[in-house]
Order: C-alpha cells, then structure tokens, then sequence
C-alpha cells in the first residue's frame, strides 16, 4: 500500500526500528527464537518516501515536477501511469536511454535509499545507478553498485549512504537504449543499521529488514526474509499492492501473506469472485488456476480475505490471485475463519487499525473428500494447520513506535481438518512464539526485542 503521512528533509518525525531477518530455510527452518538479541536489535530510524502519486508530467523532456517530497527533475523521464507502467499505487516514473531523476533538494545524511524499480511492459532489461552530490550537483559520487532491472514486477534496491551533509540525489539510467524502466517508492532512511551490501537487489544480494512506514503492509517485518528472485523458489517475495506474501512455487501456495487494515480499507465494493492465475509469477512456473481446487473437496480459502478490501473494486478483486489461496477445509474456511475475520473488522470498525500476517504449514488436511496431501495433480500442497496473528493498535500515526508491550496480539492456529474444527476460532488461541516455532518464522521482527518477549509469549483472552 502507498505509504501516509509523507514528509522531507527537515521534518522528519516518524520514529521508526529495524533489525536483521533470520533466513527461512527449504528444508529445515530456522527457528528465529534461538536468534540471538544482538541479531535481532532495534536502533531507531526515520524514514521520507516519495510514491510519486501527487505530481504529473506527461512527456520525455526534462522538466521539473513538484511531488510530495519537493521538486525532482525528470530528464528523458516520465510519470506514467498506463497499465505497462510497473507500480505500486496508480503511478511509477518511467525512464529510457539515459535518463535522470534528480532531486532539486537536499536530504540531511540519510544512512541509507532504497528505490523500487522494474522493466517497463515487455521491454528488455536495463542497468541503473544511484548518485549523491554534497555540493547542489555541482559533482556527484556513486552510491554501491550498478543495480540491474530484468523483471516486470517490482524488486527493491537498497544503497548504503557514506557522504554526509546536505545532499542532493540521482538515479541514472546507465545501459539498455531505448528500453524502459520504472521507477516508484524511492526511500530515505536516517538511523538504523545499514544493509551490509550496498547497492544490491534483495533478489541477489541482503535484504532490508521490510518498509516500516505506517500502514506498510511488512511493517511488523518479513517472516521469512522473502525475496523477488527467481532462484528464491520455496520463498519468493511478492508485492501485491493490497497485501505482501512469500509465495512457494513447488507448493502452488503462499508461505504467508501480510496486510494492514485501516477503515478507509473497509467500503461497499462489492465481491469480485474472480478467481484467477497470477500472471505475474515468473515464467516458467506453473500457475495455480481458478479451476484447480475443483472437486478436491477444499475450499479456494483467502490468505487475505476478500471483506479486508472492499474499498473499491481494484483492491477486492486482488484478493482473488490464486497465490492469495490455499486448500482449506470447508468447515475451516466458512465458519472458523470467517468467523476470525468478521471479529477483526470489527475491531477496525471501531477505532482501531490492525496489522497481520497469516499462513500455514504441514502437509495434509481433511476436506469434504477425506484426508489429502496435495491435490492438482500434486501440485498443490494441502497444509495441517493454518495460523495468524493481529496485531490490534489505536488509530493515529507512528505505528511501530506506538506497539508496546501493552498492545493487543491475537495469534490463532487451527487444524486444516473438515471432521474435528471447532467454529468457534477463541478455541484455538496460542502465543506468537509457538506459530513461530512450528512455522519457522519470524512474525515481528521490526518490534522491538524486549517488547516481542513480552507479546509474543501472551495468549489473547479472546474478548
């Protein structure tokens, strides 16, 4: 989701934490609560973004636009917003050749930028480099690596800033002629631990810890340090706008899938019920399709559910990829979990904003047909067990400052099992840690360490 409460160099207030990811391995997952305190630590961070929504401009030709951050200048650059335009709200930058995005201020010292970017349509790939100049432009340095783009889904390049003082920004496209890149969600961070390989894609290189401006939909942090490469096949990052998941390719169903709610999330659009292939996996790799659960006796159960956005027809119809889905027991799906969900809006409806993670694990569940392991011809798993956990927090601002060690946490795991699920979802309350310790994940790792081993060891009332 685009981030809120947008602002730039001077007035920079949003408290925020990072810290490192434990890796989700293939086989054997790390159980990210004997990782240790200091691979967890917490420094504070502020964080500016520009999302490139506010402001228009329409040709290639160098001009300046004002954004919400201040004025950029676009040479051989575009605001796009066609359905080509890789993006994560209605609107990206587009450059060719060797185009420019500049800054026509200064930031002070960020420690760290990150950019999203992506190929344009069907266009080739293309390389690109961030530059930082101390002196108004008058001289620019590299910042890392020179970051290649090859997907048309966005991935996210993160740079380690060492120059101080007022500083002015540039991303530069270096190679690829007249194919085109997007570019959105460009990142300043001051504060924090620093990435330890500057420069590089998530995909083939470390990871930041997941955005934690309010309403991000990885605020609380990545479970699974997920990333968008093809070669992270048991775990690949997904941005799907509306919510943010680790897919399983050989599993044809998401690790976990991870949103906010807010009540301008909650309107009157109606259920699209358009069940549908993602097409934006990679190539290659099979897609689950809208007829793959047919006569299994599971249910195309919602990851993020279909009621969690209903703010217009956009955002509900995104629910229904096929990799927000896994095999869920009738039983499970209809009146457990959608008795969960009708609780949570609730909590949403009067005052609060909630974030969560849900997912599942295990092999093996009941549907109306009997006990099954995978059904699609074996290509779909079906999971023993189904988790999630909500984070419940006041409406206002600062978010992950404002969980504490009184804030509410309702972690819930159930039996993927037609026969023997209780309707009632308070019977199947437990602590975050025991989710984390079954499903090797690392549920709120942008937490502070001393608030999570107070939240994460309590078990909701239910009430």
């Amino acid at each position: 989701m685009k981030f809120r409460n947008l602002l730039f160099a001077g007035c920079l207030s949003l408290a925020f934490a990072s810290c490192s990811k434990d890796t989700m391995q293939e086989s054997n997952p790390v159980n990210p609560i004997q990782a240790s305190s200091s691979q967890k630590a917490n420094q504070a961070t502020t964080t500016i973004t520009e999302d490139f929504e506010a402001g228009s401009k329409a040709s290639y030709a160098a001009g300046d636009v004002t954004l919400t951050t201040g004025s950029w200048n676009l040479d051989d650059a575009l605001i796009g917003s066609t359905s080509a335009d890789v993006k994560s709200g209605s609107k990206s930058v587009r450059i060719r050749n060797t185009g420019t995005l500049t800054t026509n201020f200064t930031l002070s010292s960020p420690s760290s930028v990150s950019v999203k970017h992506a190929v344009y349509g069907t266009d080739n790939s293309s390389n690109w480099q961030l530059w930082v100049s101390a002196d108004n432009g008058s001289t620019y340095t590299q910042v890392g690596a020179t970051v290649a783009t090859s997907s048309n889904q966005l991935a996210t390049a993160t740079f380690t800033v060492t120059k101080t003082g007022n500083l002015t920004f540039q991303i530069r496209k270096t190679s690829g002629g007249s194919a085109r890149i997007n570019i959105d969600d460009i990142s300043f961070i001051t504060g924090g631990t620093p990435p330890t390989d500057p420069g590089t894609d998530p995909g083939t290189g470390t990871p930041g810890s997941g955005n934690t401006a309010d309403n991000n939909n990885l605020l609380l942090g990545n479970p699974t340090n997920a990333q968008p490469s093809i070669n992270s096949t048991a775990n690949y990052l997904m941005d799907q706008t509306y919510f943010t998941e680790s897919y399983n390719r050989d599993k044809g169903t998401p690790n976990w899938v991870s949103w906010h709610i807010s009540s301008t999330d909650l309107g009157s659009a109606s259920r699209s019920d358009n069940f549908r292939a993602d097409v934006n996996l990679p190539s290659g790799w099979y897609a689950v399709g809208n007829s793959s659960y047919s006569g299994s006796g599971f249910d195309r159960g919602h990851n993020c559910p279909s009621g969690d956005r209903t703010s217009n027809s956009t955002a509900n119809s995104a629910t229904f990829l096929m990799t927000n889905m896994i095999p869920q027991a009738p039983k499970n799906n209809q009146q457990t979990w959608a008795n969960l969900e009708n609780y949570t809006r609730s909590l949403v409806t009067a005052g609060n904003e909630v974030y969560i993670v849900m997912g599942s694990y295990g092999s093996g569940g009941t549907g109306t047909n009997g006990y099954q392991t995978t059904i699609d011809g074996g290509r779909v798993n079906v999971p023993s067990r189904v988790w999630k956990v909500i984070v419940v927090i006041p409406n206002g601002n600062n978010d992950l400052s404002r969980i504490t060690t009184s804030t509410r946490v309702i972690a819930v795991n159930t039996p993927n099992d037609q026969s023997t699920v209780n309707a009632d979802w308070k019977q199947y309350l437990t602590t975050v840690r025991s989710i984390e310790a079954a499903a090797g994940v690392n549920i709120m790792s942008n937490v502070s360490q001393s608030i999570q081993d107070v939240i994460e060891n309590r078990t909701d009332s239910g009430s």
